[in-house]
């Protein structure tokens, strides 16, 4: 069976086989059309490139084993690749966005070829894109989801350019500088899309506890071992692909260290089995003294 991070790569790989493809040919397309939007979204999907490639990159140093200087393993490379994608396109999309407005006053007509490679891109990209999220998610991987709202942008940024470019072809008289202005649009797009990248990867960067539904998840598993009497506090960060819990699990305080330490060892190789996104726990063993309602294992609640 193929590990998460394994699948994540061949989808990204995938992703920058058909970016150079769809950049090549739009680049192509556009400077023979003379289409600004066409051009500037030849450009963004050369960025996907990039983008894809960093992800990739990420994921491979993810996936290396832990090592002495790194004992909790390579995942924040992988994060690492997010963040910098999102810079990535932060610094394409202003390029594009200049470059575009530059021009705006050179108000010729595309050719009306130029919205077939804006036409076959957006499909692409709906089908590529879907890949990735489902993947990225199913990984847990913040590159791979970054790299699909990126491609999730290209639908848009294609759209957009194709509204420009058919505007001018259509409406030449008064619309002759649309394809310019949708050019603009585009590195717009790519700069807000970039921005949000950013945000989301350094909350991650700066450890942000994941949704209440998992933790209430570690907690709902940790109280299932037998002899688990609490879980007084519960953190967890996320390291790459997968979470690293930290657990402070209550214990019958009448018990040896070796049974306390049995009870641990047991609560740990649950939550790692039934919950693939974590990979490790540290559980610190502490008395249970008092009853409370909202740590107490189910079976000893009242109804």
């Amino acid at each position: 069976m193929s590990s998460p991070e394994s699948v994540a790569q061949r989808v990204a790989l995938l992703g920058i086989v058909v970016s150079v493809i769809l950049a090549t040919i739009k680049i192509s397309i556009g400077l023979a059309a003379r289409s600004v939007a066409v051009v500037s979204d030849g450009f963004e999907s050369a960025a996907d490139v990039l983008a894809s490639g960093l992800a990739l990159f990420g994921l491979k140093l993810a996936g290396k084993p832990p090592d002495e200087d790194h004992p909790y393993g390579h995942g924040r490379f992988e994060t690492l690749s997010g963040l910098a994608i999102g810079v990535l396109l932060v610094a394409v999309g202003t390029g594009i966005c200049i470059r575009s407005l530059e021009q705006r006053n050179d108000t010729h007509v595309p050719a009306l070829f130029a919205i077939w490679p804006l036409l076959g891109s957006i499909a692409a990209k709906v089908v590529l894109g879907t890949a990735k999220f489902r993947y990225g998610r199913r990984t847990r991987s913040s590159g791979l989801i970054a790299d699909a709202w990126n491609d999730m942008v290209d639908i848009l940024s294609g759209i957009v350019a194709l509204i420009g470019v058919g505007l001018s072809i259509f409406v030449p008289q008064r619309m002759a500088a649309a394809d310019h202005y949708s050019g603009s649009l585009i590195g717009f797009i790519v700069c807000f899309l970039g921005l949000r990248v950013i945000y989301e990867t350094v909350m991650h960067l700066t450890d942000t506890m994941p949704g209440a539904s998992q933790m209430a998840e570690i907690r709902a598993v940790a109280l299932r071992v037998e002899g688990a009497r609490g879980v007084e506090k519960c953190f967890a960060r996320k390291t790459g692909l997968r979470y690293h819990v930290d657990l402070h699990l209550e214990v019958d305080p009448d018990l040896s260290v070796r049974a306390s330490h049995e009870i641990a060892g047991a609560v740990k190789r649950t939550i790692k089995k039934d919950l693939d996104w974590v990979d490790n726990v540290l559980v610190h063993v502490e008395p249970y003294l008092q009853p409370r309602e909202d740590h107490r294992a189910p079976s000893t609640i009242k109804r």
